[in-house]
């Protein structure tokens, strides 16, 4: 996902001298070709993301669209006061771009596993969050967000689900994506643990079992419609996110069946569900430690599909 967006900024940003990239002092391989050609229009704004996040202000301001660049946590936690106080409030034209989704650093520890920067961002007014489940996805990410007015925040994944788009499709920010169609239950997934469910899928297959599948790859704004539909659809509505389940992609799901009326035949999600995850080892590891892998992933539906 990261070399994708990256090919896809430099080449916007050699179109256009107001887009900027400024990063927390990392990046570098994948920074090469953006710095060689567009030394102008790249700052690396050193372990300080606090100053990184207030000088993308400034620049937004003065009419630049600014990306700031780090680990997931490190662009979103640490500088939050700055997002919030002086990004989102002022509606800076700031894109947060958090590479490392998830369980992606699984092997640095609790400080590098970012799994509740969906629920604290989708908390915050006046920004959108954004959140491919593929390479395609994170591609046209990219090119909305240049054309998004105001402060966005984009959660990239190092791993990946097929998102493969339909011929002649256009990428729409806040409109969810029908990967397959289904009439069991209906799977909306957030990142790149798309993979796991299309894993899931053909598990459940081989058992009679259909699956929709949602691409819901942006959070703010919401497809509220896409959901009701879903729930009208199959009955049985499942969320699946490397984020905490409290206040993430489930807690937007149930918010807005709750708040219409609609009460599935049953409804679940899969994240991280108590505490912290506070096991290190890989994604493919603590995916599967966690209950969020394709095995696990389809037992739970499975069983509630038997209930």
């Amino acid at each position: 996902m990261r070399d994708k967006f990256i090919e896809r900024l430099t080449l916007l940003a050699g179109g256009n001298p107001n887009i900027l990239l400024v990063t927390g002092d990392l990046g570098f391989g994948v920074f090469d070709k953006f710095r060689k050609d567009l030394p102008d229009q790249f700052i690396n704004a050193g372990i300080a993301e606090q100053n990184m996040t207030g000088l993308a202000v400034g620049l937004a301001i003065e009419g630049k669209i600014v990306f700031t660049y780090s680990i997931a946590n490190f662009s979103t936690l640490r500088c939050l006061e700055q997002i919030r106080n002086d990004a989102c409030y002022h509606e800076a034209n700031v894109k947060v771009v958090s590479v490392g989704g998830g369980f992606s650093y699984g092997a640095l520890g609790i400080s590098h596993h970012a799994t509740e920067d969906i629920t604290i961002m989708r908390s915050l007014p006046n920004l959108s969050v954004v959140s491919p489940c593929g390479l395609w996805e994170a591609a046209e990410a990219a090119s909305a967000l240049v054309k998004q007015p105001g402060t966005c925040y984009l959660r990239l994944d190092k791993s990946y689900g097929n998102d493969n788009p339909y011929p002649n499709e256009k990428y729409l920010l806040g409109k969810a994506r029908i990967l397959s169609d289904g009439g069991d239950c209906t799977v909306i997934v957030t990142g790149g643990i798309l993979g796991e469910v299309q894993q899931a899928a053909k598990i459940m297959e081989k058992q009679g079992i259909s699956l929709t599948v949602l691409s819901m790859h942006t959070i703010v704004p919401f497809d509220k419609e896409a959901v009701l539909h879903a729930a009208y659809k199959t009955g049985g509505i499942v969320t699946v996110e490397e984020n905490t389940i409290h206040g993430g992609l489930g807690g937007a799901v149930s918010e807005t069946l709750m708040d219409a009326g609609v009460f599935p035949g049953f409804f679940l999600r899969i994240g991280l569900e108590a505490g912290f995850s506070s096991v290190v080892g890989s994604q493919k590891y603590l995916r599967k430690i966690y209950g969020m892998d394709a095995w696990h992933i389809a037992e739970r539906i499975m069983k509630k599909l038997n209930e």
